[in-house]
């Protein structure tokens, strides 16, 4: 058994959907950001390393705003989301594109700094102390062939704001069957969820199960994510420009082809994060009362 464990945090999308890392949504009563949450909640959990993706170019500001603060409390690696894992054929198709390749290529980026079971997370979501402790214990416990999902009650997870994208769950026997990018939103004291690609509507139970993108694998992924993202650019070459290598298209890959059990872990925590301006509201008194309950200490972080 590995007793180390790493949380991958995927973050190059943090400086162009701000503006910059100084101008990050400040949550904490100490101008803690929703990251620095995450990381400490993993530290409880008895996780080891982070490794943080990001454009190598927000590198020395991300190391000083995020990174140092941290440092003294976990081991830290940076991994730069470029074109390195792109096989040299297909990079020509890619020179116009702008915008990152999708999740799924973000976590191959981390290849070469993962050796142990770990942890994906997205950096604007906090998820909460309960998702790490069992997101640890199953890492801690991982079956060979197995890979695994926090799943979340829907009704944990929607915006009173608007509109929001949810991976809807299709579960059985703690099983992942299938999983189905909606469009979620209450309505009326209903939630009703919309598939992306479909006009069909339908209410769903407030207990459905989502994915959040805290993912749960073994660093057999890596070989995974190498050979579907050869199929990928092989099929999507005419139009690589748009279409994006996504985490959640891969585990219904795994799925399809018998490649690994995906196993959903069921958290009693509530998800926040801010798709609406309003909703930094909501996030900053949620934490104000978890700082106040004890949960976490004021500041988050005491460095010498």
């Amino acid at each position: 058994m590995n007793k180390d464990k790493t949380l991958l945090i995927m973050a190059a999308g943090m400086g162009g959907r701000f503006g910059g890392l100084k101008q990050i949504e400040e949550v904490g009563p100490n101008g803690e950001f929703i990251i620095d949450y995450s990381i400490y909640d993993a530290i409880k959990a008895g996780f080891t390393k982070v490794v943080f993706i990001i454009k190598e170019d927000f590198y020395e500001q991300f190391k000083k705003t995020i990174g140092q603060r941290i440092e003294s409390y976990i081991k830290v690696e940076y991994a730069f989301q470029n074109d390195d894992y792109i096989p040299t054929r297909f990079k020509p198709l890619l020179k116009n594109r702008t915008k990152p390749l999708g999740t799924a290529y973000a976590i191959l980026c981390a290849a070469s700094k993962i050796n142990e079971p770990f942890a994906c997370i997205n950096a604007d979501d906090f998820y909460g102390r309960d998702a790490y402790l069992k997101a640890y214990d199953y890492l801690n416990n991982i079956i060979y062939n197995h890979f695994g999902i926090i799943g979340y009650k829907v009704s944990n997870t929607v915006s009173s704001n608007g509109v929001t994208k949810r991976g809807i769950m299709q579960v059985g026997n703690n099983k992942l069957s299938q999983i189905t990018e909606c469009k979620v939103v209450r309505k009326r004291n209903k939630i009703i969820a919309s598939p992306l690609y479909s006009n069909k509507t339908k209410e769903i139970d407030e207990d459905t199960l989502v994915s959040m993108n805290l993912l749960l694998f073994s660093p057999a992924i890596f070989d995974i994510l190498k050979d579907e993202l050869y199929l990928f650019l092989s099929l999507y070459q005419k139009n690589l420009d748009e279409v994006e290598f996504g985490i959640p298209d891969v585990l219904d890959t795994c799925l399809r082809k018998n490649i690994k059990t995906i196993d959903v872990i069921e958290t009693t925590a509530n998800w926040y994060g801010i798709t609406y301006s309003e909703d930094k509201k909501e996030v900053v008194k949620a934490i104000k009362e978890l700082t106040e309950e004890g949960v976490y200490p004021q500041p988050l972080w005491v460095n010498d």
